[in-house]
């Protein structure tokens, strides 16, 4: 069995774990706040399923997504119809970003950007989303540190997901791969779905994350080309990171 990206029951498990409007230590109402004045166009990346757009198009501003994903996309545009909203929703990953809009705000909530496994590429999609931002736009994403758990083979244990079906999705997460050096490591995340007692489907995907310093990234994004570049802790405006444990949102502009 090959591995997905995010294939149809990690998708399931998404919808299920981040539903729509739902928010994660603020993170929600962070975005919310900062976007309220836009008068232009806005781009979530790395958009999911919809927990974070869907709330800014109902609230009226103008807000396209992407997502590398067309599980992902699938389900957040049956959303949107569900609530009678339209947005312009891409497949794409970011590093061969080309989208017909500039953009006056990109955001990517959510720690997503941690998605992106290798440095160069992670390189690459912060250049496309520069160029995909007008003159004095910007953007914003949060991100996160890993936890310490790095003991190789180990099974991170199985979670299991009543889906309203009656179906069951159950998950286990295996940590095969770390390089504290290069800061990344993989899992193996198997999903399987029972009914009535049995398995009809299963579904194995590779999950990488790659982590940044707080410092490092300030200087990436200023390499890109960034500049007045903010960092806060927690989803509090000005708020100076001070442990490892917190969420770092980053605030760039557009020369």
């Amino acid at each position: 069995m090959s591995f997905s990206y995010y294939g149809e029951l990690c998708t399931e498990v998404y919808d299920l774990t981040k539903k729509i409007g739902q928010s994660f230590c603020g993170d929600l109402e962070y975005y919310q706040d900062k976007l309220k004045h836009c008068k232009g166009r806005i781009l979530e990346a790395m958009v999911g399923s919809g927990r974070v757009i869907i709330p800014l198009l109902e609230s009226g501003l103008l807000v396209d997504g992407v997502d590398y994903s067309p599980e992902m996309l699938a389900s957040c545009r049956q959303r949107c119809e569900e609530r009678g909203l339209k947005a312009n929703l891409y497949e794409s990953n970011l590093q061969e970003l080309s989208l017909p809009n500039k953009y006056e705000a990109i955001i990517i909530p959510g720690g997503s950007f941690l998605l992106i496994e290798d440095r160069q590429e992670s390189l690459k999609a912060l250049r496309r989303l520069y160029e995909h931002l007008q003159p004095g736009g910007y953007l914003m994403l949060d991100l996160f540190l890993p936890d310490n758990n790095f003991d190789m083979g180990k099974s991170g244990g199985t979670s299991t997901f009543h889906l309203p079906n009656g179906d069951t999705i159950t998950m286990e997460d295996k940590l095969v791969e770390a390089d504290l050096f290069n800061q990344y490591k993989v899992s193996y995340l198997k999903y399987e779905k029972w009914r009535n007692g049995k398995l009809i489907q299963t579904e194995l995907q590779r999950f990488a994350l790659r982590w940044y310093g707080v410092e490092e990234f300030k200087l990436v994004l200023e390499n890109i080309g960034f500049s007045d570049v903010v960092v806060s802790a927690d989803f509090v405006w000005g708020k100076e990171p001070s442990n490892g444990k917190q969420k770092f949102v980053y605030e760039a502009v557009r020369k």
